[in-house]
């Protein structure tokens, strides 16, 4: 399988291995030390060599930090992550600190009164970051320092750098040769007056180059640098090894390096240097000096308007992967309440994934959550946490899978037998918000933070949130977590045509019951109105995901005229699309599963 159940931390390991990194830091002179959950490629996803935070404080979320301090460490962690955090590290040795509410400047103040030295890994931690930091210090007498990397000198048995062999992603699959990517994005640099642009997160070098890795699990991505160069020359600093058999595909505009001697040709380059200073790490922002411009990656906003060939690919592949889905929703109404436990169904729904030869893997681990479970919002079954689905339970089942031609992500809620009219209420209010963001048109120009407050309206009247944003950027056969385009109120990237996000309203109630609705969801130009103003270029969304939403689990009563109609649309196309590509068994779950209400 793709996923595994073990156990990855556990608390009891947390205070011996803080003990360590204390004596590291008392041998430096430090009085605080940096754990962030990163690598020097500042991507989202890291591999297990750079699970520093996990490895030290048993917190397996997927964004965080620690602050270790002589005598208290904060782990930091957001909404999504309060639950989980108090069921993974040793509370007596680490402080959960809610963030971004705690800024870890203020949190330092009030810990250190009397200043003192932190110490920091300079490639773990972007220049942006460290820059603000410390801004925000100043005056109070805290020093911020650049040092090796203790965690990595008590990490007895960490594991070794991934090298996973390079693949060519096809021009099909693609719709743009990278020689035409490399050309249309140095025109740009060269338009600006900036010689080069350094690149080093790990998607936007695959989206660039046409190429594909497996350095990170879920993830098909490998581990390297790029720098592009103005006359769209490109030098790819990444160990040779991966990069055997590629040299065709590659060019003779792509020159490969040793990721070793990236910091000596940083420091050789002339002129202006366009970099993302938000992800560019610390120590190569201090290489290039004041020839950094801090003018983005840019990769970043073409990645993420994809092309026809890549929506339409991405569409392709959430058909065959909602008839997964649709295999497995039958396959679990046929089993009977407490005789199947989530290891089973996300053991299956793997199972059904595999028939797709596109598949190459899952596009990050399924979160399957019962009961009490599916108020964790990133769950993770494990061989010691698997429960059984228990008749009035609800079922979180948030899955995905990276195809050759596309990156889906989808949740279902699911009902286990017959469920409570609280839960029933509460799933449709969050179908309700799942529908308001659906139906939106917007003036063009809006950004995230503009429009996803929609999407939680029906919640908030009844005095009802959730803990994360209303949805994220997904790539094309790349990172599930994609930018720089978000549903969320701290994104001001405006929304642009191509851009494919995920729209998923939640709520849970802890140690209860967890509901989230996810369909992804790609921007396009709206169609003209009668009445509507000829000279306002309008956006709206085409909905790529297609699977059932469980009817047994809405109050029809609650719905609108046009909610009630946009679900019996929205379920005939699913049927209608779905019904070809699933076994007759299913087909007859679906004819039942889609009926209009």
């Amino acid at each position: 399988m793709y996923q595994s159940f073990d156990v990855t931390a556990r608390p009891d390991q947390g205070p011996p291995r803080l003990a360590a990194l204390r004596l590291e830091m008392k041998h430096k002179g430090l009085d605080g030390f940096l754990v962030p959950r990163a690598d020097a490629h500042q991507g989202e996803y890291v591999a297990a060599r750079d699970e520093r935070l996990s490895w030290l404080t048993g917190f397996t979320g997927s964004a965080g930090f620690c602050a270790v301090l002589r005598e208290r460490a904060g782990v930091f962690i957001d909404g999504r992550y309060r639950t989980q955090v108090k069921q993974q590290v040793d509370t007596h040795a680490y402080t959960p600190v809610p963030w971004p509410e705690v800024q870890l400047h203020d949190w330092l103040k009030e810990q250190l009164p009397e200043g003192g030295r932190i110490g920091f890994d300079p490639w773990l931690h972007a220049a942006g970051q460290i820059s603000a930091l410390r801004q925000k210090l100043e005056g109070a007498g805290i020093r911020l320092e650049a040092c090796d990397n203790l965690v990595d000198r008590i990490w007895e048995d960490q594991p070794p750098a991934p090298m996973k062999p390079v693949v060519a992603h096809p021009d099909a699959y693609a719709g743009e040769s990278a020689a035409d990517k490399c050309a249309r994005l140095a025109k740009d640099l060269e338009n600006a007056g900036q010689t080069a642009a350094l690149i080093t997160l790990p998607d936007s070098i695959m989206w660039l180059l046409n190429i594909r890795g497996s350095d990170i699990p879920r993830n098909p991505v490998a581990h390297g640098f790029a720098i592009l160069h103005c006359d769209a020359r490109v030098d790819l600093f990444m160990t040779q090894e991966k990069l055997e058999g590629l040299s065709d595909h590659l060019g003779a505009s792509v020159t490969p390096h040793s990721p070793e001697a990236f910091l000596d040709t940083v420091a050789s380059l002339n002129g202006s240097v366009t970099v993302d200073i938000d992800t560019i790490p610390h120590i190569v922002a201090e290489t290039l000096g004041e020839r950094l411009v801090p003018a983005g990656d840019p990769c970043a906003l073409p990645k993420a308007c994809k092309n026809a060939a890549e929506i339409e690919g991405s569409a392709a592949a959430h058909l065959r992967d909602g008839a997964a889905v649709v295999e497995l929703l039958a396959w679990l109404d046929a089993q009977a309440p407490g005789t199947i436990t989530e290891i089973d169904v996300v053991k299956k729904l793997e199972e059904l994934r595999r028939r797709d030869e596109r598949l190459r893997d899952i596009s990050f681990d399924t979160i399957a959550g019962t009961g009490a479970n599916g108020a964790v919002i990133h769950y993770r079954v494990t061989t010691e946490t698997d429960t059984v689905l228990s008749n009035g339970d609800l079922l979180v089942l948030d899955s995905g899978g990276q195809y050759l031609d596309g990156t889906t992500d989808i949740t279902r809620t699911i009902a286990i037998g017959t469920p409570g009219d609280e839960e029933r209420a509460a799933f449709t209010r969050v179908l309700q918000c799942m529908i308001a963001m659906s139906r939106l048109r917007w003036p063009k120009g809006l950004s995230g933070r503009d429009i996803e407050a929609i999407g939680r309206m029906p919640l908030w009247l009844a005095g009802q949130d959730f803990n994360h944003g209303l949805g994220h950027g997904v790539g094309a056969y790349l990172s599930v977590h994609e930018g720089p385009q978000r549903l969320s109120r701290a994104s001001a990237v405006p929304l642009q045509t191509g851009m494919i996000l995920s729209n998923e309203p939640g709520y849970y109630r802890e140690g209860a019951f967890g509901i989230r609705i996810e369909n992804l969801i790609v921007a396009q130009t709206a169609p003209g109105l009668p009445g509507g103003d000829e000279e306002r270029e309008m956006l709206n969304w085409r909905t790529l995901t297609f699977a059932p939403i469980d009817r047994r689990l809405i109050d029809a009563d609650l719905l609108s005229r046009e909610e009630r109609d946009w679900l019996n649309a929205y379920h005939a196309e699913v049927a209608q699309k779905i019904r070809p590509y699933v076994s007759p068994a299913a087909q007859a779950w679906l004819d039942d599963a889609t009926a209009a209400i």
